[in-house]
């Protein structure tokens, strides 16, 4: 059986809003929408979403569709960034090398990537073992955690090239017995869901 890391797509930023309280943007609604009665999303029996609105905007569009139910989990959150507050995209993306490149180092007080990745699989796995023998689920939240998780399911040392596509609305899979990666990232709109292994 199967499990789904999906990340938000596009969402409206607002300088003025904190930025767990930003939503998706049409763009963003449309594209969970588009793919939301693929055969893989139709599958689902339970989604695991991050408190964040945008987060929780994606993971209520797939359920509308599959039927299933929602849990929200504050430590699936993207990691905390709010000792800096909104940063314009040009800083926020030099940061967020330095977030990868520097996984032990604190960026201006932000969540250590370390620490962000301890906290992401804790959450993955807690939830796991709250469905035993369900699938396929998903978990629904963030670029940075995800790539975080990503990396821990991989074995992989915490990089930035192993972070998803500009834009959001990405995807990958895990097999449960084991925890394997089963593909990279790739966006929802060309995910198939059709994977042996």
């Amino acid at each position: 059986m199967y499990a789904y890391y999906i990340t938000h797509p596009q969402i409206v930023m607002d300088p003025a809003v904190p930025v767990p309280q930003w939503g998706l943007s049409e763009t963003g609604s449309a594209r969970i929408n588009a793919i939301s009665a693929r055969p893989w999303a139709l599958s689902l029996t339970r989604i695991f979403s991050s408190d964040e609105k945008k987060a929780i905007e994606t993971a209520e569009i797939l359920a509308g569709k599959s039927g299933c139910l929602v849990a929200i989990d504050p430590l699936m959150g993207e990691n905390d960034r709010s000792s800096t507050g909104f940063l314009p995209p040009p800083e926020f993306e030099k940061a967020a090398d330095r977030f990868f490149a520097e996984p032990e180092t604190s960026f201006r007080g932000w969540e250590r990537a370390v620490d962000a990745q301890t906290r992401i699989v804790r959450a993955v796995n807690a939830a796991l073992e709250r469905c035993p023998g369900a699938g396929p689920v998903a978990f629904v939240g963030h670029g940075g955690v995800g790539t975080l998780l990503k990396c821990h399911l991989a074995g992989t040392p915490i990089a930035r090239d192993r972070d998803q596509p500009p834009g959001g609305g990405n995807i990958f899979a895990f097999r449960l017995s084991d925890r394997a990666c089963l593909c990279d990232w790739e966006p929802v709109e060309t995910f198939s869901g059709d994977f042996h292994g």
